[in-house]
């Protein structure tokens, strides 16, 4: 990969709640602005996640990896309107105590040099909203 975003924030709630949710796959419609939909084919790795875009298009993700013990869910993105080669996302949940974590999203991609600043910069964007939807959701339900 040539190109990597990652966007950081600590949810104040449970570690355990905090995976629960990144491990179910689904929910992304709710938590990111530009989701209008998410449905999920299949279950735990091969499963496929498909999206609905606000304004029309879609995104799809295949399941690679779910690991329990390392708290770490990767996706690789198959359909995308984005310029890039190849698109893998990372999402891990790293205990900071009983009440709180860090939730770590990471992109990695392979994207031309005259396209990498402007779709890093959109990613950055996109992903940091749907944390924020995500911990708002997490740290309200106590």
């Amino acid at each position: 990969m040539d190109a990597s975003v990652v966007v950081r924030r600590t949810i104040v709630a449970p570690p355990e709640r905090i995976w629960a949710a990144v491990r179910a796959i689904d929910g992304l419609d709710r938590w990111f602005p530009v989701i209008a939909t998410c449905k999920v084919e299949g279950t735990g790795v091969g499963a496929m996640r498909v999206m609905g875009l606000e304004g029309g298009g879609e995104l799809h993700d295949r399941i690679e990896e779910i690991d329990e013990s390392a708290r770490r869910l990767r996706y690789l993105r198959v359909v995308h309107p984005f310029p890039v080669t190849r698109y893998l996302g990372t999402v891990e949940v790293l205990a900071q105590g009983p009440g709180s974590a860090e939730l770590r999203w990471t992109i990695d991609m392979e994207v031309e040099p005259a396209d990498r600043e402007a779709t890093a910069a959109f990613l950055f964007q996109a992903i940091s909203d749907g944390v924020a939807g995500m911990a708002g959701e997490l740290e309200q339900a106590g």
